[in-house]
């Protein structure tokens, strides 16, 4: 391996194979046996049966990344398999299909059905009263999909969860339910973090969890940040889209169960929306003047790992849960996060600053045009009205400079340098 890399990194693998290695190493004689034999612990628990990482050989075993992106330390999650808990699913089971707390549904995965034994069981279960669910995802059972039409695209789900009742004495399917799991992309590769892992438990067999502690930098080379805006980008629409499925009879809804870390980075991309309190455990997130439907189509889950649990694996806990609908995400993604955009173009730190400072670079005089536009622009008059500081009198180039740390034009600049922008 490599030596020890030098400098304060950001980012690390935090739980491989399921356990954690970062910032505290958690191990027992079963996680190293998981790591040992590449065991995917949620995949073989929810299938009762031996299932290996599904990762390519460069990010094998990472579930999640920690990351100081949204200012502190949180766990992001890069595998949906990590979340596939007995618990998430059975709360998202409660939700969508109206049950209450106290009420324990049996949910399994749909590739059960082929033992004898448990479709006995699933009939003795209906007979007795009892809610059944069956799911369906891409590694377990096979993934479900709306087919494209000409006038939409076709849509997969991450876990579908059907409902069975009992009809005429034989089991029947009755309506379902939408779950999908919210991961993050990351820039670059963890290629060179699992190396040093599994170099290290090769290596050190006997000691790992102690040899991995006193090395932490191992689970940080290489590792980037996370590419949020390409997540946001590439999750609303889809989220809009099922959001909108609740309202067929046959479907119950749709939950997005998503990472607190990835919901605290998308507070901007959703114009810091204000969620109100339900009054029964829930929150809501609603357009103005609306109320929250019921029975409620969508849910946004917000959850982690627990790492102060002190278990191995950690147990996934929910955060919140936050009742909503496609027209709220609409309002607060589509109108409140723009229009607090727009009053940053004119403001006096805003876009027409930024420009008249890099024309600054190559034509002074017209430099000073962009400032004086500015000057009279509503939000910047609007601004100078709320300020009551000396410098607010100042002609906005001068302030925007002060403020910024702008000394005028490099030598490079000169000569037609642009590397800044």
């Amino acid at each position: 391996m490599s030596g020890k890399r030098s400098g304060a990194p950001g980012n690390f693998v935090s739980e491989w194979f399921g356990h954690r290695v970062h910032p505290t190493v958690i191990t027992t004689s079963d996680s190293v046996a998981d790591q040992q034999s590449e065991r995917c612990r949620f995949l073989s628990d929810a299938t009762s049966e031996m299932r290996q990482c599904i990762k390519a050989d460069a990010a094998r075993g990472v579930c999640t990344i920690s990351s100081v992106s949204n200012g502190p330390r949180q766990d992001w999650l890069v595998c949906p398999y990590r979340a596939l808990s007995d618990n998430l699913v059975k709360q998202a089971t409660r939700q969508l299909f109206a049950l209450s707390p106290d009420i324990d549904p049996y949910v399994t995965p749909a590739l059960t059905l082929r033992h004898n034994d448990v479709r006995e069981d699933i009939a003795t279960r209906l007979n007795a009263g009892q809610p059944v669910f069956i799911y369906f995802d891409k590694k377990t059972s096979g993934e479900l999909s709306i087919p494209a039409t000409d006038q939409s695209p076709e849509f997969s789900f991450d876990v579908t969860i059907v409902e069975m009742t009992m009809e005429n004495g034989h089991p029947h399917i009755g309506r379902f339910g939408i779950l999908e799991i919210q991961t993050m992309d990351f820039h670059g590769s963890y290629r060179d973090a699992v190396r040093n892992l599994r170099e290290g438990l090769r290596m050190h067999p006997t000691n790992f969890g102690k040899t991995v502690q006193e090395n932490q930098w191992w689970l940080s080379e290489g590792v980037e940040g996370p590419n949020i805006a390409n997540v946001f980008k590439r999750t609303f629409y889809q989220m809009m889209f099922k959001f909108q499925l609740g309202h067929h009879e046959r479907c119950a809804g749709c939950v997005l169960a998503i990472p607190t870390s990835v919901w605290d980075s998308w507070q901007c991309h959703l114009g810091s929306p204000v969620l109100a309190d339900a009054g029964d455990g829930t929150v809501s997130l609603l357009a103005p003047g609306r109320k929250r439907q019921d029975p409620c189509p969508a849910w946004i889950y917000v959850f982690e790992p627990d790492v102060a649990s002190g278990a191995t694996p950690s147990p996934i806990i929910t955060r919140a849960m936050i009742g909503t609908d496609a027209a709220a995400i609409s309002h607060w993604a589509l109108e409140v996060a723009p229009a607090a955009a727009l009053s940053n173009i004119d403001s006096e730190l805003g876009l027409l600053a930024g420009l008249s400072r890099r024309l600054k670079r190559f034509w002074p005089e017209l430099a000073r045009t962009v400032m004086a536009e500015v000057a009279t622009t509503p939000s910047a008059v609007r601004t100078a009205k709320k300020a009551r500081t000396p410098a607010d009198t100042e002609i906005p180039l001068t302030e925007a400079e002060r403020l910024s740390d702008y000394r005028g034009p490099s030598e490079g600049a000169v000569s037609g340098d642009a590397s800044d922008v």
